[in-house]
């Protein structure tokens, strides 16, 4: 993590507010006080055909469908409900995943007690700017050095912001929207070069000045950071959590105004760019998202790509057509068309796809060739073919000429699920994976952000033999309980809900106990990291998001879309994809 902070911008409170009239005169988010039982389903068998979510969950916020007269919780048919011990196997241990907070007693169930726990240091966490909470900071462990872990980071928040909205919380997300916004239009420079006007922040910094009274904002665009390296998931994490807060709390002024269309079409104008790229995938350095430090997924990887996807369909849902947002959402259409067939072609893996790459010819020349990016078979590492079962598929890590990174990366793989990018045939043989190889990639501390870890000459040639990556820690297969709350939004997803609950389970036996750590290393994740911070905030906001969506489904609605119909390719219905 960067240690040296003194080349960030700095902007002071000395200077005009650092929101404009229009923004602090906007709206203030809607609340509707209603209190939402979760909701109760049966345990469905595995599903053979396509999986579809009831669209109220994904289509409607609580406030329309109460707007509509509707109930904001669709009662399912018990059409699949087999035995009352399916309904209680749905049933948390409590209700209310909100005990601690203003909303707490409201059901008679017994929360489970890491709840009150999550929520107290959650809200310890919670960072003001001029008295109004703007944010969370990464960690709160007394015992380490505080190196940027006391920032408010962009992707670390999403968390964070989830727990608030779903607890009827939503000014801090609102803050922190802005905020960020604001920071968007700063200049960004690294030694003589200037990053691009859309780029977002990957951090912000607080500072409390006593003796003036004056409160500092300092932010890192990549100039801090190791490697020097843009956040290029930041503007995607903004855009998909502003869409969050409209369908949480049903308030559409905040993205109607006209900064944040301007910040997403921002956004947009550096991803959309034309350039010599004959793919639809947006290119990327190493170390660029979630993975921030250097494991080899330069090129394509399949975390950006989804959260691509997502962000483009989130973006189009509420830009304007005014002021040039038409031609963004014609210029979205043709792009979402492009990138979703080229990732349900080209990154699928599963058994056939893994015996046709293994049989593939190579030096194909012309259009009708099949092995269309001269991928060697002899590169297939042995480890997939161990791995791969008859029954399941993922996306693989990465897709370039000659090279196919056949590595699980979990969070992109649940982003597809819930944006769609997979088709349900393929979001439904991600979860068959997920339970053929739970030990693998879930083991005893959920999940394994990448599988399986770097090791010898591979782990030195790709990560340069980094201490922070070795073996089955950290990034290189380290078990991270952050990505809990994406696990469980995609097992509701595709009905799977039980397979959340064990998950959640067994984080519940000792993340608490160990003090909320940022990951666990091993390859059953049965060790609190080496260099793992403790009271990690987003360790402890993905529990309660995780909680909180398997006791009310509906606020899925937040966080995922249905498929649209019109990306469908007209290709065949096999899992596997042959050309």
């Amino acid at each position: 993590m960067p240690i040296n902070m003194l080349s960030l911008s700095t902007l002071s409170l000395d200077s005009p507010d650092i929101l404009p009239k229009n923004m602090e005169t906007c709206c203030n988010s809607t609340e509707n006080g209603l209190d939402f039982i979760g909701l109760l389903d049966a345990k469905p068998p595995r599903p053979v055909h396509p999986v579809h979510v009831h669209r109220s969950f994904e289509d409607r916020s609580p406030s329309d469908l109460v707007a509509a007269g509707l109930s904001p919780r669709p009662v399912r048919t018990l059409e699949t409900v087999k035995s009352s011990e399916c309904l209680e196997g749905l049933l948390s241990p409590g209700r209310s995943s909100t005990v601690g907070t203003p909303k707490s007693g409201i059901h008679s169930f017994e929360p489970h007690p890491m709840l009150a726990d999550a929520w107290e240091n959650l809200r310890r966490s919670l960072v003001y700017f001029r008295g109004k909470p703007v944010g969370t900071i990464a960690a709160m462990d007394p015992t380490e050095e505080t190196l940027n872990y006391n920032q408010v980071f962009v992707r670390d928040f999403v968390p964070s912001a989830l727990a608030f909205l779903m607890n009827g919380e939503s000014e801090i997300v609102k803050n922190f929207l802005l905020k960020a916004l604001r920071l968007q239009a700063w200049e960004k420079r690294i030694d003589c070069f200037t990053l691009g006007e859309g780029a977002m922040p990957a951090s912000f910094k607080v500072l409390h000045d006593p003796i003036r009274k004056n409160d500092t904002l300092r932010a890192d665009f990549g100039e801090s950071a190791i490697g020097r390296v843009a956040p290029v998931d930041s503007g995607f994490w903004w855009i998909i959590l502003l869409r969050a807060y409209t369908k949480s709390t049903g308030d559409h002024s905040l993205a109607d105004m006209p900064d944040c269309q301007r910040g997403m079409r921002l956004i947009l104008s550096l991803c959309l760019a034309e350039g010599f790229d004959t793919f639809p995938t947006l290119l990327c350095a190493d170390g660029c998202c979630m993975v921030d430090r250097r494991m080899g997924i330069y090129g394509y990887p399949i975390e950006i790509q989804a959260l691509f996807f997502m962000s483009l369909r989130f973006a189009k849902s509420m830009l304007k057509p005014e002021g040039g947002g038409k031609e963004f959402i014609e210029r979205i259409d043709k792009r979402l068309h492009a990138l979703s067939y080229h990732i349900r072609a080209y990154f699928w893996l599963d058994f056939q796809q893994l015996n046709n790459i293994y049989r593939y010819k190579t030096e194909e020349y012309s259009h009708t060739a099949v092995n269309k990016f001269n991928v060697i078979p002899d590169s297939i590492p042995d480890w997939v073919f161990d791995f791969m079962p008859m029954r399941g598929g993922y996306f693989i890590g990465n897709v370039s000429p000659a090279r196919m990174d056949f590595r699980w990366f979990v969070l992109g793989n649940c982003i597809a699920i819930l944006s769609c990018l997979a088709t349900p045939e393929q979001a439904a043989a991600i979860m068959d994976l997920i339970e053929e190889r739970w030990e693998d990639l879930v083991g005893e501390m959920p999940l394994k952000i990448s599988y399986p870890a770097l090791e010898g000459n591979e782990w030195k040639i790709v990560t340069g033999c980094d201490p922070k990556n070795t073996r089955w820690s950290y990034h290189n297969g380290g078990s991270w309980p952050v990505l809990l709350w994406l696990f469980t939004a995609a097992c509701i997803k595709t009905g799977r809900p039980q397979m959340a609950r064990r998950a959640i389970e067994q984080c519940e036996t000792r993340l608490s106990k160990d003090g909320w750590p940022e990951y666990y290393d091993g390859t059953l994740g049965r060790f609190v990291g080496k260099q793992a911070r403790r009271f990690q905030t987003w360790s402890i906001a993905g529990y309660l998001v995780s909680k909180m969506l398997l006791e009310d489904p509906s606020h899925l609605g937040m966080i995922s879309m249905e498929e649209d119909k019109a990306m469908k390719p007209s290709i065949s219905k096999s899992a596997s994809w042959t050309f």
